[in-house]
C-alpha cells in the first residue's frame, strides 16, 4: 500500500475572516448554531425511541438521519469554532486526512440514507398492502448499515489517493475545513486517473441516490394521482414534502459545488454554499421533519407536559 505524502505536516486553514471582532462574532454564531442542531437532533431522536407510535419504518429513518447530522456537523462545526478564536489556524496532516475521511463518509452516507428514505415513501404510497411485509425492521437496519458501509469503504479508498498526492508547496487552504477543490488545489502533482476516479466516486455517491430518488418519486407521483379523492392526494403527498424539501436542500448545495462549470468559481460564494451543507443543513434537518409533521409535534407536547410535571 502506497503511505500518505508527509512532505507537507500540516495545513493552515484560513477560515472565513482575519477580522479578530469579526471573528469574536462568528464564534458566538458557530456556537448557537452547533447548540441548536445538538438539541434539536437529540430531541428527535428520543421522541422517536420513546413514544411508541413514531416506532414505524419511515420515523426509523428519521431517527438515524438525525444520529447521522449529529456526527456530521460535529465533524465541521468545533474545528471552526477553535479556528475563530484561535492564533493558530493549523491542522495536522492527519487530522486534515481524518476530517477529509469522516466528511466524506457521513456526506455521502447521508445521500444513501435519504434514497432509503425515498424508497420507504415508494412503498408507502404505491404498494401500501405489501409495505408492511417489505418493510421490515430487518430490512430498514440493512438499509441504514448498507449507506454506512458503502459510503465509507469508498471514502475511505478515496482519501489514500487524495493524501497520497505529493503536496510539496503551499499549505494554506482558503477554506474552514479540509475540502477537495483546495487540496487538489495545493498538490503539486495529480495522477492522471484521479480526475477519473474523482468522478467515479462523485457519480456512485451522488448521482446514482439522486437518479434513485428521481425514479421513485416518479412511482410516487402516479401513485398519488391513482388515488381518487383530493384529501387522499394531498395526505399522500404530505408524508413526502419533508423528504423532498431536504433532499433538494441537501442535494442541491451539493450540485452547486461539485457540479457547476469551472468558470463560474467563486471561492467566497463557494464557502457560504458549503457552510449550508455541512453546518446549516444538520441544524435545519429536525425542524424540517418535525414543524411539519402532526405526529412529532403530538409526541413533542407529550414529552414537554411529562418534563414539565
Amino acid at each position: 500500500m502506497e503511505k500518505f505524502n508527509h512532505s507537507v505536516t500540516e495545513f493552515i486553514l484560513v477560515g472565513f475572516t482575519q477580522d479578530p471582532a469579526m471573528q469574536l462574532v462568528l464564534f458566538v454564531l458557530f456556537l448557537m448554531i452547533y447548540s441548536v442542531t445538538m438539541m434539536g437532533n437529540i430531541t428527535l431522536i428520543i421522541l422517536i425511541c420513546t413514544d411508541a407510535r413514531l416506532h414505524t419504518p419511515m420515523y426509523f429513518f428519521i431517527g438515524n438521519l438525525s444520529f447521522l447530522d449529529l456526527w456530521y456537523s460535529t465533524v465541521y462545526t468545533p474545528k471552526i469554532m477553535v479556528t475563530c478564536i484561535s492564533d493558530d489556524k493549523s491542522i495536522s496532516f492527519a487530522g486534515c486526512a481524518a476530517q477529509f475521511f469522516f466528511s466524506g463518509g457521513l456526506a455521502y452516507t447521508e445521500c444513501y440514507m435519504l434514497g432509503a428514505m425515498a424508497y420507504d415513501r415508494y412503498m408507502a404510497i404505491s404498494k401500501p398492502l405489501l409495505y408492511a411485509q417489505v418493510m421490515t425492521q430487518r430490512v430498514c437496519v440493512g438499509l441504514v448499515a448498507a449507506s454506512y458501509l458503502g459510503a465509507f469503504v469508498i471514502c475511505g479508498i478515496f482519501t489514500r489517493e487524495t493524501f497520497s498526492m505529493p503536496f510539496c508547496g503551499d499549505n494554506v487552504i482558503d477554506d474552514f475545513f479540509c475540502d477537495l477543490p483546495p487540496l487538489v488545489k495545493l498538490a503539486c502533482e495529480v495522477k492522471a486517473n484521479y480526475h477519473i476516479y474523482l468522478y467515479f466516486v462523485l457519480a456512485s455517491n451522488v448521482l446514482t441516490p439522486i437518479v434513485f430518488i428521481l425514479s421513485s418519486y416518479l412511482f410516487i407521483i402516479v401513485a398519488i394521482f391513482r388515488i381518487r379523492s383530493t384529501q387522499g392526494q394531498l395526505k399522500a403527498f404530505s408524508t413526502c414534502s419533508s423528504h423532498l424539501i431536504s433532499v433538494t436542500l441537501y442535494f442541491g448545495s451539493i450540485l452547486y459545488i461539485y457540479y457547476r462549470p469551472k468558470s463560474s468559481y467563486s471561492l467566497e460564494r463557494d464557502k457560504i454554499v458549503s457552510l449550508f451543507y455541512t453546518v446549516i443543513f444538520p441544524m435545519l434537518n429536525p425542524m424540517i421533519y418535525s414543524l411539519r409533521n402532526k405526529d412529532v409535534k403530538e409526541s413533542l407536547r407529550k414529552f414537554l407536559k411529562i418534563t414539565a410535571s
